[in-house]
C-alpha cells in the first residue's frame, strides 16, 4: 500500500485589482505538484481566517513564497514611511505565526524571496530598504511579466552547505527580482549562498532549530525545468516532506 502524498502549505498574498483578492502564482504550485509529490492548501493572508496552530497541525510543509509586498518594518524594529514600498500587514502576521508554529513542531519550512525574508524576521534579524532595487531589482512590475525575470547575477554557495551538496557546484547565475534584501542575520540562521557582487546574504537555513528550514533570495520556480540547482532545491523540499510523513506515520 501506498503511502499518503504530503501536505504542503503555499502561502498566498494580499493583491489588489479593482478587489481584493488572495493570489499566489501557479509557477510555485507546479514543481512541488510535480518535483515533491505533494498535495497543496493554499494558505490565506487573512489573519482571523487562520488558526495557525490547527493548520500546523494540518500541514507536513510550509513554503513562504514571493510577493510584489515588502515585509513591514515594523516587523523588525523599523519605521514605515515613503521608502517602504507596498505593504502586506496581514501577510507578515499570517506568514510569520504559521511559520513559527511549523518549526515548533518540527515540520519543514522553505522560502522564496520575501520568503526568505519574513523566515529571518522571525529569527530576530532585520532587512534592508528597498535601496537594493538598482542591483537585484531592475524594471518595473507593469512591464512584460518574463522581463522581470531576465535579470541575473552570480552567487556563491557556502562549502559544505546543503543546497552546494544538493546542486554539486559552488557558483550558481540566479534571476533577481527582489528589492529588500537581508541587513543582520537572524539568531540561529546561517548562511547558504551569498552575491558576488555586493556580499549580500542570499540563502538561509537554520542548523539547529529542530525543523529543515532552508530559504533562498532567487526564484527557483521560475527556471526550474530547465536548471538542475532550481529542481535541487524542490528536491531538498520534496525529501523532507516526506520525511515528516514517515514521522508522523
Amino acid at each position: 500500500m501506498m503511502g499518503r502524498r504530503p501536505v504542503l502549505g503555499i502561502m498566498c498574498g494580499n493583491e489588489v485589482s479593482g478587489r481584493p483578492v488572495q493570489s499566489v502564482a501557479t509557477r510555485f504550485i507546479a514543481p512541488v505538484t510535480h518535483l515533491c509529490g505533494a498535495t497543496v492548501l493554499l494558505v490565506p493572508a487573512v489573519s482571523n481566517a487562520v488558526d495557525a496552530q490547527a493548520v500546523a497541525g494540518v500541514l507536513d510543509g510550509l513554503l513562504l513564497t514571493g510577493a510584489r509586498s515588502h515585509v513591514s518594518p515594523a516587523r523588525y524594529g523599523g519605521e514605515e514611511n515613503g521608502d517602504s514600498g507596498v505593504i502586506d500587514a496581514e501577510r507578515d502576521a499570517v506568514a510569520l505565526e504559521l511559520a513559527g508554529r511549523m518549526i515548533d513542531r518540527r515540520k519543514p519550512v522553505y522560502g522564496i524571496c520575501r520568503g526568505l525574508q519574513e523566515i529571518n524576521v522571525l529569527f530576530g534579524g532585520t532587512l534592508a530598504p528597498p535601496a537594493h532595487a538598482g542591483r537585484h531589482h531592475r524594471g518595473s512590475w507593469d512591464e512584460e511579466y518574463a522581463s522581470l525575470f531576465e535579470h541575473r547575477h552570480a552567487v556563491d554557495l557556502v562549502d559544505g552547505g546543503v543546497l552546494a551538496q544538493a546542486a554539486g557546484c559552488q557558483r550558481l547565475n540566479v534571476n533577481s527580482v527582489h528589492q529588500q534584501g537581508i541587513a543582520r542575520l537572524g539568531g540561529g540562521l546561517a548562511i547558504e549562498a551569498v552575491s558576488c557582487d555586493d556580499g549580500l546574504i542570499e540563502a538561509i537555513r537554520a542548523p539547529d532549530c529542530g525543523a529543515d528550514l532552508l530559504a533562498v533570495q532567487w526564484h527557483p520556480e521560475w527556471d526550474v525545468a530547465r536548471c538542475t540547482a532550481s529542481q535541487a532545491f524542490f528536491a531538498l523540499l520534496g525529501e523532507s516532506l516526506r520525511a515528516t510523513v514517515s514521522v508522523r506515520h
